[in-house]
């Protein structure tokens, strides 16, 4: 913990002008960016009296060990710089809201010859309209659909679209009149990009012009007895007008207004926004925030519109912003706002009539979101420590195990045979932490010596890494474990994120097995456990509860015990039990499978030194097969691009020594086959079943 008063600046060196701020930890890591209209008195109120700040302000500056600024001209160049920052560096003790990039918009590519309308997700491009957000992508395909009957407008793919104007087909679409058919030139590229127009204006809120046209035509082919294309114009309209019941009309005179609301407590922060576009609610999204910061619910709002409009421009910001409490200072974010849009923005809170009252529904969203997400936050809390605490009552264990591995042996019919090693703390999975191994200690079936291997492999490692930090003095470490390796296999990593500096030696490695569980689970019954326990207790290791999990009846088995544990079938310990033995199987039975892939692919041409698989290609192409390459002579394997006269020593006297492979047999007729067919490393697909080799259909995995 840093004291603030050995990085607090010089008094009169911080400037008394607008500006940004920057606090950094003692790894120069920006954890807090602020702006203010004085620098020297914002920042002055972080080096006070350490009792006199908000309990999050003293954790900051406790946590931060230098400060910097930056000076800029206006507020509103500070506001910009502020969100640019907390874009780059997101910093642990800003406010950040949930990114929203999962919300789907309908948008229309008006940036193609041939717009094509979709739906979208992600970061916006340019040239492209948008419409939305929505709550669900189903929501956007029910309003296109119906739309289309009225602006056939291209919705396929490019692909689809290449393939049309190649075969000169259209599409389904164009078949029964949802698309105007451009890519078989139905209609010229001015006249579909009028309708992609048109359909943008409809999705605007301009609807009226739209009807009255589609009501006069109707009207005008039912007095020339054109009924058909009446009934056409009729069904049109239908479908017009049910697209615009899809959103009610909630203000009449036809405003176009974002309404931001805010639900908070001590700790966090929903917002909520609709979005109001002639008068009808178009689009809705919502956020929950951590409030790590002090911060008031104009600063909440301040940062949800940095969030909304920090990249946006033109039409995307609305003429009014109504929010429930405007920020201090106000005019620096509404001419920011005004900036954006290129035009007046109008930012305040509405008092009365009916932008009041949709104002209260949506803070009733931002409310319920709140609860909601609560409810599932403490749901998921109370069920795993639930879960954790029967599992401690029915081991007898003296305290939950908040962290619990589970290993499991795979492999098929007695080859490939590997385990895994998955860790769950508090009821949670961690996958940086899962590890698998190789059996090497024997050869064959046996799921108990094999997970007699495992386990001690695993300890061994436990026990070095606990001598070596220096946990307990030289001399008192238990037998088995000074000088002690992992020298039976290597164990791998299955996760490349990147660990905490907790996690980490010295030297930067990641420690693999630098942590103990308080409980061991293995895939099995009293075998296995019996197996586990028998391997930590040559290690001298008597601090670890070991259980097993049968799959037959779901019976948990403990050491010493001649009849299982059961527990009931609605415990939520056992399901978390079967959860993490289920994880275990499946990442063991994953990496057993790639092994055996790996070793059916395998060639003569693996053991040769400095030969990658962009030159054993070449060779099998040139010769078609292993048995023609191993009958060439070096200078015809010279004649192979790439290949040189020492590398074709090497190949020669590799496929020399390598025992030929097995004959290949259909295993439909039982004849056998020439070894002509491509060698294994083209792929699997084309590989011949050898017959020392393991059918599958018969084999069994575990």
């Amino acid at each position: 913990m840093a004291d603030p008063s050995s990085y607090r600046p010089k008094p009169g060196q911080i400037p008394d002008s607008p500006g940004v701020y920057r606090f950094r930890d003692e790894h120069r890591r920006v954890i807090y960016v602020g702006k203010a209209k004085s620098l020297r008195q914002r920042l002055a109120n972080y080096f006070q009296d350490l009792a006199g700040l908000h309990p999050r302000t003293r954790s900051m500056v406790t946590t931060a060990a230098s400060v910097e600024w930056t000076v800029v001209s206006t507020e509103v160049e500070a506001l910009q710089l502020e969100y640019s920052w907390i874009k780059e560096y997101d910093p642990r003790f800003n406010v950040k809201y949930r990114d929203d990039k999962s919300y789907p918009y309908l948008a229309v590519t008006m940036n193609e010859e041939y717009p094509r309308v979709q739906v979208m997700r992600g970061h916006k491009k340019k040239g492209v309209r948008y419409f939305g957000p929505y709550a669900h992508a189903w929501a956007i395909r029910d309003t296109v659909d119906l739309l289309l009957r009225v602006f056939p407008v291209r919705t396929c793919s490019a692909g689809v679209f290449k393939n049309a104007r190649r075969t000169g087909r259209p599409c389904l679409l164009g078949y029964i009149g949802k698309c105007s058919a451009p890519c078989v030139d139905r209609v010229s590229a001015e006249e579909h990009r009028e309708l992609a127009e048109e359909f943008c204006d409809f999705m605007a809120g301009r609807t009226g012009t739209y009807l009255r046209r589609l009501e006069r035509q109707m009207g005008e082919a039912a007095e020339a007895m054109e009924y058909e294309r009446a009934a056409r114009l009729r069904d049109d309209i239908g479908a017009l007008k049910k697209a615009m019941e899809k959103n009610a009309v909630v203000l009449a005179d036809a405003t176009d207004a974002d309404l931001i609301a805010v639900a908070e407590d001590e700790l966090e922060a929903a917002v909520q926004i609709f979005h109001v576009r002639g008068g009808r609610v178009r689009g809705q999204r919502g956020w929950v925030t951590d409030k790590v910061e002090e911060i008031t619910t104009g600063a909440l709002v301040e940062h949800a519109l940095q969030q909304l409009y920090g990249e946006e421009t033109g039409d995307a910001v609305p003429k009014e912003v109504l929010v429930p409490a405007l920020p201090d200072p106000l005019e620096p974010v509404q001419e920011w706002l005004s900036g954006r849009r290129g035009a007046q923005v109008s930012l305040r809170v509405p008092q009365r009539g009916d932008k009041r009252a949709l104002m209260e529904t949506v803070e009733r969203n931002a409310q319920q979101a709140l609860i909601l997400h609560k409810t599932k936050r403490a749901s998921d809390l109370t069920t795993r420590s639930r879960a954790l605490e029967e599992i401690a009552d029915a081991l007898e264990l003296d305290s939950a195990p908040l962290r619990i591995e589970c290993y499991d042996i795979s492999h098929l019919q007695g080859d490939d045979v590997v385990a895994s090693m998955v860790v769950f703390e508090d009821g949670l999975a961690r996958k940086s932490e899962y590890r698998r191994f190789q059996i090497k200690g024997f050869e064959g079936q046996d799921d108990v010596r094999s997970m007699h291997e495992v386990i001690t492999r695993r300890f061994k490692r436990y026990l070095a890494e606990k001598e070596r930090t220096g946990e307990w003095a030289d001399g008192e470490s238990p037998d088995g474990a000074a000088g002690a390796s992992d020298d039976s296999g290597p164990l791998t990593d299955v996760s490349s994120a990147p660990l905490s500096d907790g996690l980490k030696d010295e030297d930067g490695r990641p420690k693999r097995f630098a942590y103990p569980p308080q409980l061991v689970v293995v895939d099995g019954g009293r075998p296995q456990v019996a197996a586990a326990q028998r391997a930590l207790d040559e290690l001298g290791i008597d601090d670890i509860a070991v259980c097993g999990l049968a799959k037959r009846l779901e019976e948990v088995w403990v050491p010493g015990e001649d009849d299982p544990v059961v527990l009931p079938r609605t415990s939520e310990g056992l399901y978390l039990l079967q959860r993490i033995r289920d994880e275990a199987h499946r990442f063991a039975i994953t990496y057993q499978r790639t092994k055996r892939s790996k070793r059916f692919r395998s060639s003569p041409l693996d053991d040769v030194p400095g030969l990658g698989d962009t030159r054993k290609q070449a060779l099998i192409k040139h010769f078609g097969s292993v048995k023609r390459l191993r009958a060439a002579t070096i200078d015809q394997i010279c004649e192979v691009p790439g290949i040189g006269r020492k590398t074709a020593e090497t190949i020669a006297v590799a496929l020399a020594q390598a025992a030929p492979a097995a004959p290949a047999v259909n295993t439909a007729t039982g004849e056998i086959m020439e070894d002509e067919a491509p060698d294994p490393t083209a792929g699997a697909s084309g590989e011949p079943v050898s017959a020392g080799a393991p059918d599958e259909r018969r084999g069994q995995e575990t």
